[in-house]
């Protein structure tokens, strides 16, 4: 049996609230297939992604397949006092002695980033990344991920993300988790 060709990107285009919305069940299940989470994760995170599509400077990029597949999916918003990741952030820097500096002043969160295993390594989540960060809010952007050596790491560091925090465990995962951070706007390549 040979496997399946990888979707190539066809196209990288700005989602509205509610074209994201009408392709929610695509977009949910190119999250869990990439981070390797059961598929009632996705159920959980639905009303979660809705929620944060009413977030000040919220943004969304998709990219499709020739056939209109979604096969990326990368959005954030302007971070604030009072939202779970922002807090949870400001406790870890707090814990761990770190300063916190103006980093979690006038920045974007780039939320979600994600692409299909079947199409990684081909440059799209750069390509998502790229576009969602141009003309982004705030003067900078802050993101978490895994820590490990994976495709992720090298995409941010590639771009100039450096270390906010380390090793930090969010509530409700027991992975530790980087918290990433570079100014904006993103150097042109």
């Amino acid at each position: 049996m040979t496997a399946a060709p990888s979707p190539r990107c066809d196209r990288i285009a700005e989602l509205t609230t509610d074209q994201l919305r009408a392709r929610l069940p695509e977009a949910l299940q190119i999250y869990v297939t990439a981070m390797g989470y059961p598929p009632t994760t996705a159920q959980q995170r639905a009303p979660m992604w809705s929620a944060h599509m009413l977030r000040a400077g919220w943004r969304c990029i998709g990219a499709f397949s020739e056939q209109d597949e979604l096969i990326g999916i990368g959005y954030g918003y302007l971070g604030a006092p009072g939202q779970w990741w922002h807090e949870q952030v400001r406790r870890g820097l707090l814990s761990s002695g770190a300063e916190i500096g103006d980093w979690l002043d006038d920045y974007f969160e780039l939320t979600e980033l994600h692409v299909h295993p079947a199409g990684q390594g081909a440059g799209v989540g750069e390509e998502i990344l790229r576009h969602l960060l141009t003309g982004a809010p705030g003067s900078k952007v802050l993101l978490s991920t895994p820590e490990g050596p994976t495709r992720a790491w090298r995409l941010y560091r590639r771009v100039g993300f450096t270390d906010v925090l380390r090793n930090y465990r969010f509530t409700g995962d027991p992975r530790p988790f980087a918290v990433l951070g570079r100014p904006l706007p993103l150097e042109p390549r």
